[in-house]
C-alpha cells in the first residue's frame, strides 16, 4: 500500500501589517500586555478586496511551482478554513478554477486551528488507498473578516495567512519517507467557549445577531487556554508512545499557533527542549488553517526541518478539535 509523503510546500501572507502599536490606537491595550500574554508582535491583514480563494490560490501556485507540477495533474484540493468565501460553493470549487487544475475534486474541511492537521491525514489516506497520487492540502483563514477590532480580547490573537502542502506517493512504495502515524480527537462539550454564533441555520442573520455583533469570534480565554495546554501534551504523548518513539526522536515540533503561553507550558510537560519548538507567533498571530504550513516554512529556512527528519505537528482549536500528526520529513 503506498505511503504519502510531503513534496511540497508554499505559503502566503498579505503584505499589510497590523502591529500592536497600531491596535493600541483602536483598543485599551499596549505591546508589552500583548508580547507578554500572548507574544504576538504584528499579524498580517488582507486588503478588502482579498478573500480566503485568493490566499489560497497564491499558496498552491507557490507549492506546485516548487515541485514543476502542472495544476492538471492535481487529483484533489482539500481547503481547511473557517473563513470561506461564501457558504457556498465551496472554496474548494474556486481554487481548483482559479488553478485550472481540472482533473481535480475537492472540499472544504472544517475543523477551525487544528484544521490543517486533519487536512493532511485525509489527504495522506486519499493516496494511501492508492487512487491519488497528488492531493492538495491547503490552510488558509482571513481572520481579520471576523474579529471584533473592539474586543481587546480578541482583535490582539489573529491574523490573515495561508499554506499549502502537496501529498504523493512515497516512490519507494512506503520506505522511511512520509506519513507515520495521526490521533485525534473531538470534544464537543467546549463548542460554547470558542465560536462565532451567528450567521448559520441556528441563528440566521438579522439586524439583531449585527447589532449584537454576533458575526465576530467569541472566546473564553481561560477554559480554552487550560483545555489547549492539557491535550496538546496528551495527543502528543499518546502519539509518541505507541509509535514508540519519545520527545528524543522529534527533529522539530511543529504546534498551532494560537498563543505562545499555552505552546510553551505544553512543551515543558513534553519535556522537549525550547530550540526544537518552532514559534513564529510573533510575527504571524494565529492564521488558524495557516499556521501549521507558515511555521513549517519557517523551520525549513532556519534549518530546523530536514530531509529525514521526524516532525510533529500538533493542533487544538474550537469545537474542541485536538490532532496530532507524525512524519518523516521528505525533502
Amino acid at each position: 500500500m503506498p505511503k504519502a509523503k510531503i513534496t511540497a510546500l508554499g505559503c502566503y501572507t498579505p503584505p499589510g501589517i497590523l502591529t500592536n502599536k497600531d491596535l493600541e490606537k483602536l483598543v485599551e491595550t499596549n505591546d508589552q500586555w500583548i508580547m507578554e500574554r500572548v507574544g504576538i508582535r504584528e499579524r498580517h491583514i488582507a486588503d478588502p478586496g482579498m478573500a480566503t480563494s485568493d490566499m489560497a490560490i497564491a499558496a498552491a501556485r507557490c507549492a506546485l511551482a516548487q515541485r514543476g507540477v502542472d495544476p492538471a495533474e492535481v487529483n484533489a484540493i482539500i481547503i481547511c478554513t473557517v473563513t470561506p468565501d461564501m457558504f457556498f460553493p465551496a472554496t474548494a470549487c474556486l481554487v481548483q478554477h482559479a488553478l485550472g487544475a481540472r482533473g481535480a475534486w475537492g472540499f472544504d474541511l472544517s475543523a477551525a486551528c487544528s484544521g490543517f492537521v486533519y487536512g493532511l491525514t485525509t489527504g495522506a489516506a486519499l493516496v494511501a488507498a492508492g487512487t491519488h497520487r497528488k492531493v492538495l492540502i491547503i490552510g488558509a483563514d482571513t481572520m481579520s473578516r471576523i474579529i471584533d477590532y473592539t474586543d481587546r480580547a480578541t482583535c490582539v490573537l489573529f491574523g490573515d495567512g495561508a499554506g499549502a502542502m502537496l501529498l504523493e506517493p512515497s516512490e519507494d512504495g512506503g520506505g522511511d519517507f512520509g506519513f507515520i502515524d495521526f490521533l485525534g480527537e473531538i470534544d464537543g462539550s467546549g463548542g460554547d467557549f470558542l465560536k462565532m454564533p451567528a450567521g448559520g441555520s441556528r441563528m440566521p442573520a438579522s439586524h439583531e445577531t449585527v447589532d449584537r455583533r454576533l458575526h465576530y469570534v467569541h472566546q473564553e480565554g481561560q477554559q480554552v487556554f487550560k483545555y489547549a495546554v492539557r491535550k496538546m501534551f496528551e495527543v502528543c504523548r499518546e502519539l509518541l508512545q505507541r509509535n514508540r518513539l519519545t520527545m528524543a526522536d522529534v527533529a522539530v515540533m511543529i504546534p498551532h499557533q494560537a498563543n505562545i503561553r499555552i505552546i510553551t507550558a505544553a512543551s515543558d510537560r513534553l519535556g522537549i527542549p525550547p530550540e526544537k519548538v518552532l514559534i513564529n507567533i510573533d510575527r504571524y498571530g494565529n492564521t488558524t488553517s495557516g499556521t501549521i504550513p507558515l511555521a513549517t516554512r519557517d523551520a525549513i529556512e532556519q534549518g530546523r526541518l530536514k530531509k529525514g527528519d521526524i516532525v510533529l505537528f500538533v493542533a487544538v482549536g474550537a469545537g474542541y478539535t485536538v490532532g496530532a500528526s507524525l512524519w518523516r520529513w521528505a525533502f
